[in-house]
């Protein structure tokens, strides 16, 4: 500790003005729990708590590297049954105050896993900071470590801990395998670092709950996993799961875009008869897109959109193809624009030509 930091709280203090005075006296609490004086630096830390100076939970709050995320508009979560599970066992876990607060949402991108981080926090009536890795990956050799030591101190002296969901998204960043990484030095030392700082989680904040999300398990370094409590497997999303969920996208879209006809069944039939579909995030933009490209004078002109990002080229798919899709006459009407006589007739020719094989 400085002089100047001394000068700084008197200042602060005369000013009225509580929020720098707080963050100067967190300066202070960190700066003793880095040079090992841990005692000192919890005693600071629940005097600030008491005066009711540290508000984790208001819109003052600010840090260098934890930033608030809004959750007070939350779209419902659409999650296969098995997921939906798992989350309710996250808030069983916790509201069972026995230690098990550490949690790892793993998955492809779009799979919901920042998402579903953002209601647990919510169904817990927590507030959610996510770790800014804009402002922890520094150029500086070793600066990075310093970092991530500097955002477990924070963590570590964080009072009501029993209202705050800690959200390390893309932790893959910072914490892929030591073994694989191109630079397996500097990468060693990361993760050595967030393996050291998650074993000394202090008991002042033992009921902190900490989410971290990755897209690359597979290269997730193996000592790190196991210092999770639980890893849950976003990739578990079903075919009849992804109608479900874009249907429900479709549902809450449409009715923004005024002219263009509300034709359900067969936005569902393209989606069935789509070989695979992607998982919600991009699902979510496709659907989106689809309905603001398409031409207001074209009421299906959307639906030709989505069979063409999800099946294939429309201009190049026959009227029999789209019959042996599983298609009707009305619904290849709307897709190619033509007469249902039109349609009729072509495949009714089609029919005489096989025949006369």
């Amino acid at each position: 500790m400085k002089k100047q930091n001394i000068l700084n709280l008197i200042k602060y203090h005369v000013e009225k003005n509580e929020n720098s005075f707080r963050n100067e006296s967190i300066s202070i609490a960190r700066h003793f729990d880095s040079i090992g004086d841990y005692q000192l630096a919890e005693y600071i830390m629940s005097l600030i708590a008491e005066s009711n100076l540290y508000t984790p939970q208001g819109s003052d709050f600010e840090s260098e590297f934890l930033k608030q995320i809004d959750i007070q508009a939350l779209v419902p979560l659409n999650l296969p049954l098995e997921l939906s599970d798992d989350i309710k066992g996250i808030i069983n876990a916790v509201n069972h105050n026995i230690g098990i607060n550490k949690f790892l949402f793993e998955g492809f991108p779009g799979s919901g896993k920042t998402e579903a981080a953002k209601h647990v926090a919510r169904l817990l009536d927590r507030a959610l900071y996510y770790v800014d890795f804009d402002n922890l990956i520094d150029s500086k050799l070793g600066q990075t470590n310093k970092n991530i030591a500097n955002v477990f101190a924070e963590i570590n002296m964080i009072p009501h801990a029993d209202k705050i969901v800690i959200l390390f998204d893309e932790i893959d960043v910072i914490a892929l395998d030591r073994v694989n990484s191109n630079d397996v030095r500097e990468m060693g030392r990361v993760t050595s670092t967030i393996l050291r700082e998650l074993d000394r989680l202090t008991d002042l904040n033992k009921e902190i709950v900490i989410i971290a999300a990755t897209n690359l398990y597979k290269n997730f370094d193996k000592a790190l996993t196991r210092r999770f409590d639980a890893v849950i497997n976003f990739n578990r999303y079903s075919k009849k799961d992804l109608v479900e969920v874009a249907e429900h996208y479709f549902v809450s879209f449409i009715k923004n875009f005024k002219g263009v006809s509300k034709d359900t069944r067969l936005f569902r039939k393209i989606l069935k008869v789509a070989d695979e579909l992607p998982y919600p995030g991009e699902l979510k933009n496709l659907i989106k897109t689809s309905l603001a490209f398409s031409d207001v004078t074209i009421g299906n002109d959307y639906l030709r959109r989505l069979y063409n990002n999800l099946i294939g080229n429309l201009e190049q798919t026959d009227i029999t193809q789209l019959h042996a899709q599983g298609f009707t006459v009305r619904e290849i009407e709307k897709l190619k624009g033509e007469s249902k006589s039109t349609v009729s007739r072509k495949l009714n020719e089609e029919v005489v030509a096989n025949d006369s094989e």
